[in-house]
Order: C-alpha cells, then structure tokens, then sequence
C-alpha cells in the first residue's frame, strides 16, 4: 500500500509538470502555442523524468520524518529540474522553458509532497492496525525480540498485539482449545509460531481452526522473510541448505548477472577516473597520507582477495587487522567523511569488479579474522561464500555497515534472506535503494 502512495506522488508529479506547461502555452505566454507541437515539449518532458527520479532517490513520500522534511525534499526535486534544465539553457545558449513557469513548480512539487507523505503514514498506520500478530513461542523473551523488531523500518508493518508460551498454548487435559481461546479473544490476524510450536500436534490442530476462520499463519522463519526481509537467527542452521541458491542452480541467472557486472564495471571505473583527479587534489590538502587503503577480503568460495578503496581514516601505522568501524569514528577525517557520505570513496572497488572478486550486488565481503571467529561461533556462516561478495547488498540496504561482531551476526539474518531469494529481481531492487541512498547523501 505504502508503494501506492509513492505511485500516487509521481503520478502528482507528472500531472503537476503538465498543468503548468500547459497554462503557460495557453494562459501565460504573451503568444498563445500548441504545447504538442512545441519544441519545448521534450524539455518539459525532461522536467517531469528528472523531479520524478529526484522524488524517488531523496525517499518521497515515504521516508520524510516530518511535513518539513518532506516540503524540503518536495523542494529538492523541483530545484534539481530546474538545475538541469538552466544547465542546458546555458550550453545551448538558448532559453528552453521560461524561468517563470518553474517557478510556479516551487509552490505546487513541495505542497504535494507533504499531501503524499500524509497518505503514506496513514497508510502505515492502517497496515500496522491490519497486521496484528499473535506469537506462540517457546523462549519468554522472543515477543520482546519480535516487538523490537517490527518497529524498525519493516517491509510490512505490523505489531505484536500477544503471545502465549507453548505450554499454555497446549491443548488442556479435558481438551479444552486454550490457544484457540486466547486468539479469539484479541483482534489478531496473523498467528506466527516457533520451531517448538510447530512441533505440537495439539497446537497445530488449534491453529488449523483458526485458519479455517481466516487467520493467516506463517512460521517464525517466514513471519521474518515477509515481514522483515531478513532471516531469524535462531532458524538458519535448520535451513541453511533447504533453499536454492541462485548462482548455484540457475546458470542464465549467473551469466546475466555477471554481464550486467561488467557493464556497470566499466560505467563505474570511467566515473573512477573522472574522479581520480579530484580525489587526489583532496587527498593532498586535507587528508594527508596515501591516496588508496587497500586490505584483504574473503570472497567467493573462502579464496581471500584485495579490496580497494580511496582512503577516508588517518593511516593506523600498523600491519594488524583493522578494528570494525564504528558509527562517527574519530579516525575518519573530514575529507574522508565526504568521501564517504558521497560513496566516492567506493569506485575503486570497480577494479575489483571487473577482475571478477566483486560482485555490483551480493554479501559485503569480511575481513579474513573476523571470518574466522564468526565459522568458530556459527557453523553454517560459510554459507554466504558460496556466492561472489558485493559492492552493496541487500543487508547494506536494510541494516548499514557492521561496526561491531553484534551487528554481523544481524547482517547475516539479511545475507541470508539475499541467498533465499537472489535473483534479478531483488539484484535490481538493491541496486536501486543503494542509488536512493546515495543521492539522499547517507553515508557510512
């Protein structure tokens, strides 16, 4: 439903855009014209595509935390139009669209984006009234667990209204359907159950009637990939090899995915290039030390490799292993910061690419020692190196960079999700939140 709300902004958009170029064709102009047969057409065409993309990678409507935040960003649109459009008029040295007629776009772009963000947060707090779960677990402490989770940024929302120890949830001695009890008595819709609770035949037959009465239910594990987009931790040693793993079992998948590799290889070492000089430069006046940080990473298969980035943290003067990074870390240097929040400091990692280490889409690749301790502790975490690591990937989207053995252990509940279902689809969808990201300046 959320996406029906960013469909109805750009569809805003586009209505919005047209309006205004066909009151000045027809109202505005000193000479009325045939917008249809004008040349100025095309640049309103290119009005439309770049607010609308604009929209959509600084997160409207959905993203804003406030009506101010989504008026600016509304603003941010219009004004990157125009940016392009005086960018042309400026090449060319020809006026394209009148200056007074975008402007009219300042007043209406901002407003409507404040309309949509109100829808999308109705719109969320509708689905989170709709999706009442009620949980039947074994462990005490896996509501809380569940209840933290859902008020992230979950790709479903809803919320754990109860839940019921699978003891209590049994079936009593005179066969009395106590869970069958608990359930009625709330405004649940989705009853999510635990490895334990699965295993009960008198819970299952329970569950089965509440089924018949419409209530959906979902195991934990699948409660987690619907609704979270990640997988539970305490569930991916009994399924870590029950799925097929896309470059594993599907070769057009691989020789698609690796074409598409090269391509955005190849765009992104010569953006790598444009942007050598300008990086150096950089470098030089406010970062002193070496322009590369280079450092070893575990790839596909466990074959370690050399990863490259332009440096953003003073030099630590030592051969060890680098310590995690952690969330505004003093040894990022303010241009290093930039480099980071612009993602620049990613591109070399295009060589990387290229050679075939990296893939634009997959795991983050780790570090040799901390792979080593994380295989000590979990058994199956091997398992995401039976793809080739990723420049972004589908943990990086949802949850960030790992800064700590804690944050690892949640990154690989998404990698696993990834592994679940990777395919070109879900390649792309990362591919495009990545883009979003980084043209809303987050950084790391």
């Amino acid at each position: 439903m959320k996406n029906t709300a960013g469909a109805i902004f750009q569809a805003g958009v586009a209505v919005a855009v047209t309006g205004v170029a066909t009151a000045h064709a027809h109202l505005i102009a000193p000479e009325p014209y045939d917008l249809l047969r004008s040349s100025r057409l095309g640049w309103w065409v290119v009005v439309v595509v770049v607010a609308m993309a604009g929209g959509y990678g600084l997160g409207l409507p959905e993203l804003p935390a406030s009506r101010r935040d989504a008026a600016l960003r509304g603003l941010g649109t219009t004004i990157a139009a125009a940016v392009v459009v005086s960018l042309a008029q400026l090449t060319l040295a020809a006026p394209l669209l009148p200056r007074s007629s975008l402007g009219l776009l300042v007043g209406v772009i901002p407003v409507w984006s404040v309309i949509c963000w109100n829808l999308a947060a109705d719109v969320e707090t509708w689905q989170s009234r709709r999706d009442q779960v009620f949980l039947v677990a074994e462990e005490p402490d896996e509501h809380a667990a569940l209840a933290y989770e859902l008020s992230g940024r979950p790709e479903r929302p809803a919320s754990v209204i109860a839940s019921l120890p699978v003891p209590k949830a049994r079936l009593g001695p005179d066969g009395r359907a106590r869970l069958v009890e608990a359930v009625s008595a709330t405004s649940a819709s989705v009853i999510v159950l635990d490895t334990s609770a699965q295993s009960d035949d008198g819970i299952v037959q329970q569950v089965a009637r509440l089924h018949g009465r419409g209530l959906r239910v979902r195991t934990l594990a699948l409660f987690y990939e619907g609704w979270l987009g990640k997988l539970p931790l305490a569930e991916l040693a009994r399924i870590s090899l029950l799925f097929d793993i896309g470059e594993l079992h599907r070769l057009r998948y691989v020789r698609s995915k690796r074409v598409i590799d090269f391509a955005l290889g190849l765009v992104g070492t010569a953006a790598l290039v444009v942007a050598l000089p300008v990086v150096w430069i950089g470098n030089s006046l406010a970062n002193s030390g070496p322009l590369f940080f280079s450092q070893p990473r575990v790839g596909k298969d466990g074959e370690v490799f050399t990863i490259h980035k332009f440096r953003t943290m003073t030099p630590s003067g030592g051969d060890g292993p680098a310590e995690w990074t952690a969330e505004r870390d003093p040894r990022i240097t303010p241009f290093g910061g930039f480099l980071r929040r612009s993602h620049l400091d990613e591109l070399p990692q295009m060589i990387n690419v290229l050679k075939g280490e990296l893939s634009i889409v997959g795991p983050r690749p780790e570090q040799p020692h901390y792979v080593a301790d994380l295989r000590d502790k979990i058994p199956f975490y091997d398992v995401r190196h039976l793809v080739r690591p990723g420049l972004t990937g589908w943990a990086q989207v949802k949850q960030g960079y790992a800064a700590d053995e804690a944050d690892a252990l949640e990154k690989l509940q998404y990698d696993f999700y990834y592994l679940r279902r990777q395919g070109l689809a879900l390649d792309l969808r990362i591919i495009w939140r990545t883009a979003r990201g980084v043209i809303a300046g987050s950084g790391r």
